[in-house]
């Protein structure tokens, strides 16, 4: 197992490191740097997604918090027994202090914010780095969520596998070489829950199945 630490202050991407700094000065308050992950090392089920949202976790500092899909991964991840609540923001409309996870790990593909919430290819790859180590530093990690193709397949590079073995669907599942299994799903999006690609139900299919091959 490696050690592995969240990259807190990386300015790696000189573009994003631009961008972060740009909302700083505009909005003080605000996280704008680069999000870590939400939940322990120790976790059997990791879900990834592309990157922080620019009012959400770019904002709060938490994955998937103060965006839409938060209200959808939350909800979910609280009906299954990963969340100890549903609600990602507390009344003030920042992170909950109630929120904790269980047996479950929150990441992302790309920990910063891109321009236009579109990162370059260059940028996932530079930031791919991170997530092989923090892959690496999960002992008990049985099943890992990918939101969307973008995780999907930065998932997959991380493993150093070719996307032509590995179809992305919703809710397809990938026996991975390490004996970990990737479920994919479509991403949690308000554009991909408002054009009716993903409903609440077939996205909380993902994680009764996962409950299932966890043996819970």
């Amino acid at each position: 197992m490696q050690n592995f630490e969240d990259p807190k202050d990386c300015t790696a991407c000189p573009r994003l490191a631009e961008h972060l700094a740009n909302i700083r000065r505009r909005a003080p308050d605000w996280h704008a740097l680069p999000v870590p992950a939400l939940g322990s090392l120790d976790a059997r089920l990791i879900v990834v997604g592309l990157g922080p949202g620019e009012k959400g976790a770019n904002r709060t500092g938490r994955p998937f918090t103060g965006d839409v899909a938060g209200e959808l991964l939350y909800p979910a991840l609280h009906r299954f027994g990963f969340a100890s609540v549903p609600e990602a923001l507390g009344p003030d409309k920042w992170a909950n202090p109630a929120m904790r996870l269980t047996d479950c790990r929150i990441t992302n593909a790309v920990r910063c914010l891109p321009p236009a919430n579109k990162p370059t290819t260059a940028e996932i790859r530079q930031c791919n780095g991170h997530l092989k180590r923090e892959l690496a530093a999960m002992p008990n990690l049985q099943v890992i969520v990918a939101l969307g193709a973008i995780a999907h397949q930065a998932l997959l590079w991380s493993y150093d596998l070719k996307l032509k073995n590995y179809p992305f669907g919703h809710n397809v599942k990938h026996q991975l070489p390490d004996g970990r299994l990737l479920v994919d799903s479509y991403h949690c999006s308000g554009y991909n829950w408002r054009t009716g690609r993903l409903s609440r139900e077939s996205f909380e299919q993902v994680f009764a199945g996962i409950k299932a091959h966890l043996g819970e």
